[in-house]
């Protein structure tokens, strides 16, 4: 049986930030829709535990433009949202957040807080396009889905997906499910006083224990 990896995600007007933590993956496949469906599986691992994700979007994006980096840590993405504009939250539907997804307070912002760099924190990082990818319809077998899949041609990337030297990248332990409820996936509510009024203490939590 699958396992739920955790995931991150934080927003910009115009951007979504999603972190799939997951250590020395194995044959990681990445999907995003236009229509906001973000799919993801590998194997991790050890045992080569499988794992599978899948995020129904609050809203559209622009696939074209979305990036992604895999390191041996997580998967880091940034999807472009079709209309610059700010979410409610991250998944759409009444349905209660999944445990395993968490605001990720090292890159969140309100939305009447002073614009912060995009950028921050990702000096370095080799992303490719969603779009040069011929739609992330399963990162391995695809041509040009090489890099990605770990067979070389992009820098930073060697040791994916199997290949030799994944042996030196046994970092992090797996992330099992939990029944511990995660942190809010969704971004406070304007009617909800309690909810706004609890951000900034945890924004401040999370500043402090940086």
């Amino acid at each position: 049986m699958s396992r739920h990896p955790e995931v991150k995600w934080a927003q910009r007007e115009d951007k979504i930030f999603i972190t799939v933590l997951l250590a020395d993956t194995k044959d990681p496949k990445v999907n995003l829709e236009p229509e906001g469906v973000f799919k993801f599986s590998a194997s991790a691992g050890a045992e080569n535990h499988s794992y599978e994700l899948k995020l129904d979007l609050f809203d559209k994006v622009n696939v074209e433009e979305s990036k992604i980096n895999i390191s041996p840590r997580s998967i880091f993405c940034i999807l472009e949202k079709a209309e610059i504009k700010w979410w409610d939250k991250l998944l759409k539907g009444d349905a209660k957040t999944p445990h395993y997804v968490k605001v990720d307070w090292d890159k969140w912002v309100d939305e009447d807080d002073d614009p912060a760099p995009t950028d921050a924190g990702m000096d370095g990082m080799d992303f490719s396009k969603f779009g040069d990818m011929g739609g992330m319809g399963g990162m391995g077998g695809m041509p040009g889905m090489e890099a990605l899949a770990g067979m070389g041609g992009m820098p930073g990337m060697g040791g994916m997906g199997g290949m030799p030297g994944m042996g030196d990248f046994s970092m992090g332990d797996d992330f099992d499910e939990s029944d511990d409820e995660g942190e809010e996936g969704t971004k406070p509510e304007k009617a909800d006083a309690e909810k706004a009024a609890a951000l900034p203490e945890k924004k401040a939590e999370a500043t402090s224990s940086t």
